[in-house]
């Protein structure tokens, strides 16, 4: 009897263990069969991935690879990590990779000759100072007393009348490269950005500046939304929004970007 039992015990483990593998979307969708293929640039760069080193989870995009992985019932050993350029992964053709991430923003465009899944990031807008006011506090009344400069085309000028309120007027420039111009210059002392930009052109291009807040992402900031780079009509794309979708309202992305996004960076949410 207890021979039975034990066999029947067996028999029901090799039983579900089919079922599940049955039951994970991903299954014979893959580049590989059992393993989940993931592009990258190369390097790869802060705060997306630390140290160049996706394998190590470290970083927002290499924290959200593997939160995804979990998700659709992959685990971290089942992970390839491949490398790409970004021009050469957004061109029409096959792909040596099930998903890339390198903060691709969806556009009509780039959705003709590749899939993108559902946004897994939302570009907030960020303020970055020039060296002047690097001291100033992420708070509305210390952002009301700056001299903000800003494209007089873009969404900025309106996030700046309607939220920031300054107290003096606004400088309006042609394109950014004038307001970094200026904030080199010193003759304003902010600007706002999209937070991956803003990160860009304080670490490269404006010397001295600082990103020194972020607003919550706000639909009507028309943000930057990243989604993850597939070949087109993947079959993959569907089980992979499934999974987002979950992280979305579970909490899983929303912590991720707070810990790479705010705490790390040292952007915190302007109050």
């Amino acid at each position: 009897m207890t021979k039975l039992f034990a066999l029947a015990l067996a028999s029901c483990a090799l039983f579900n263990t089919a079922a599940n593998a049955d039951e994970n979307c991903a299954n014979g969708k893959t580049l590989t069969n059992g393993k989940f293929t993931i592009a990258t640039g190369n390097p790869a760069y802060y705060p997306w991935v630390m140290d160049d080193a996706p394998e190590s989870g470290q970083g927002f995009e290499a924290a959200v690879a593997y939160a995804l992985v979990s998700e659709m019932g992959f685990t971290a050993n089942d992970v390839i990590w491949v490398r790409s350029s970004f021009d050469e992964a957004i061109q029409p053709g096959t792909k040596n990779f099930d998903i890339n991430m390198q903060q691709y923003s969806i556009t009509p465009e780039r959705q003709e000759v590749v899939d993108f899944s559902m946004p897994y990031y939302s570009a907030p807008m960020a303020v970055l100072v020039s060296p002047s006011a690097v001291n100033t506090q992420p708070t509305m009344s210390a952002l009301k007393e700056l001299k903000w400069g800003a494209v007089g085309s873009t969404t900025a000028v309106t996030k700046l009348y309607d939220v920031v309120k300054p107290d003096s007027d606004l400088l309006l420039y042609g394109d950014n490269a004038d307001v970094n111009a200026a904030m080199s210059a010193n003759q304003i002392d902010a600007a706002l950005f999209d937070l991956p930009t803003a990160l860009f052109l304080s670490a490269v291009m404006i010397e001295g500046s600082k990103v020194i807040g972020q607003f919550p992402a706000d639909g009507g900031d028309n943000p930057d939304q990243f989604g993850m780079l597939m070949e087109k009509g993947n079959p993959i794309k569907a089980c992979i929004d499934d999974a987002l979708s979950n992280m979305k309202e579970n909490g899983t992305l929303a912590a991720i970007e707070a810990k790479w996004l705010q705490d790390t960076t040292g952007v915190p949410l302007i109050e």
